[in-house]
């Protein structure tokens, strides 16, 4: 086992380094450039189209839930530690300037969040004798570039990393939160996780989507609000986070208090980890979810996938960015999830508890997101036979998680997560053609709604549609 751990150092220290960062922020910046940055220039109608209608069921076309519901499942699975330890670590180690190269990666993600979800639901398949809907990067891969080989190492990679960054390392943030902050037994917090999850989970895509959109806009809120009470008493010292920002993204910041300086290597490196690594553009998790999605046309879904990058990334992480930054507390030495809750608790009395139960909720949700993208890889691998299976063995680890097992698991799973963005760049390169057709065809006339999939597939070009449609 020790040399399997040493040889998975070496994998995941390419994975989640420069190597890594650069395909991916190189990959956004291509298509930003490709498709004219349209999720930047039309960003107004992007909010109008999913923020103001959130709640809307009635978008017309296809599909096996609402958009809101996809997006809330694939938010519930992208919102998670990262936005509130994961935060904190780029500003301890980058210093404030890591924020404004989180956000540089932000916009990038965008693009690159809009042409997965494009691909997910052009490539999306409707079951046999049933409405429900199959997707994501596995089947771009394997119906676009007709390269299945390529497709299952993606799904390989989706299927055991859900496992462990997606379901036992997010059970133990919660159980050791919660027994830090209120004394709860780890052993209690697993049994009760466990059993949220088996509801849920058990109930299949239908039921994680009803969950989500309920659960997910109320957890935002919480932490949101928090943070804006802390901001609204520290108004005056916004104005200099703002400027400790902008004065330190190119040229570092020097050691203040207990932090212990940074470089613009180190401002950059933290900032564009956190960016991608958050949102999860560029990996391929969220357009399983997204595939799912009521829609008339895929660029309409990926309109969601701009937002959802909008949410996690420069609403919840520059929440918690400000209250460490307007607080003070970054200097202090501290880092993770306890730089934060110390910036909360000297925002008000009690105001870590708003960290804690964040974390929490943020932490369940991936949960219930992520057992979603596992469940959709094994069935790619094995069939549909096995979900019932995955699901046997999903739920349980929960418990597992909590009360700290089968570490060495999480080390390699945190690996192939980053491995999954591998087969999915090479689709998401090679589609983009794919990509620049769809999003042609919808703009010539976004108002109009296409009654049947056929419409929108008509516009794919013949070399990369689907055998089945050729």
């Amino acid at each position: 086992m020790s040399s399997i751990l040493a040889l998975n150092k070496i994998i995941g220290d390419f994975v989640w380094g420069w190597p890594m960062l650069i395909m991916l922020l190189g990959t956004g910046l291509f298509l930003g450039i490709r498709t004219k940055f349209v999720v930047v220039r039309k960003f107004g109608y992007v909010l109008k189209n999913t923020l103001l209608k959130m709640f809307d069921k009635n978008s017309g076309g296809e599909g096996e839930i609402s958009a809101f519901q996809a997006v809330s499942t694939a938010l519930a699975a992208t919102v998670g530690t990262g936005n509130i330890a994961g935060v904190a670590l780029a500003i301890a180690v980058g210093g404030p300037g890591a924020v404004f190269w989180m956000w540089l990666s932000a916009v990038l993600g965008m693009s690159t969040k809009f042409a997965e979800v494009i691909l997910a639901v052009t490539y999306r398949v409707k079951e046999k004798d049933s409405h429900a809907y199959s997707g994501g990067p596995m089947y771009y891969i394997e119906r676009g570039l007709g390269q299945k080989w390529l497709a299952k190492i993606f799904a390989l990679f989706g299927a055991l990393a859900s496992l462990g960054t997606g379901n036992m390392t997010q059970s133990n943030s919660i159980a050791q939160s919660l027994n830090a902050a209120f004394n709860v037994d780890m052993k209690v917090v697993g049994i009760v996780l466990t059993v949220l999850t088996a509801v849920v989970v058990l109930g299949g895509i239908k039921r994680i989507g009803q969950v989500t959109e309920k659960f997910v806009p109320l957890m935002a809120a919480f932490y949101i609000v928090g943070a804006i009470v802390i901001l609204f008493i520290n108004a005056s010292e916004i104005p200099h986070a703002f400027g400790l920002i902008f004065g330190s993204a190119f040229s570092g910041h020097a050691a203040v208090g207990g932090f212990a300086g940074s470089t613009l290597m180190l401002a950059l490196r933290n900032g564009v980890a956190r960016g991608v690594f958050t949102n999860e553009a560029g990996l391929g998790s969220a357009p399983i979810a997204h595939a799912a999605a009521t829609t008339d046309h895929p660029v309409r879904q990926g309109l969601w996938g701009v937002f959802e990058v909008f949410v996690d990334t420069l609403v919840i992480c520059t929440m918690t960015a400000l209250v460490i930054l307007v607080s003070g507390q970054w200097t202090s030495g501290l880092q993770g999830a306890a730089l934060t809750t110390k910036a909360f608790q000297s925002g008000f009395s009690g105001g870590q508890y708003i960290v804690s139960i964040g974390l929490t909720l943020f932490a369940f949700s991936t949960i219930l997101g992520w057992s979603y993208y596992g469940e959709k890889c094994t069935q790619y691998l094995f069939g549909e036979q096995f979900v019932k299976v995955y699901r046997l063995i999903y739920i349980p680890l929960v418990f597992v998680g909590s009360i700290g097992g089968l570490q060495a698991i999480w080390a390699i799973s945190d690996t192939v997560n980053g491995l999954m963005a591998l087969p999915n760049l090479v689709g998401l390169l090679f589609l983009s053609g794919v990509i620049i057709a769809m999003v042609k065809d919808f703009f010539k006339d976004p108002d109009r709604i296409r009654k049947t999939e056929e419409e929108y597939l008509a516009v794919v070009p013949e070399k990369f549609k689907p055998k089945d449609l050729k």
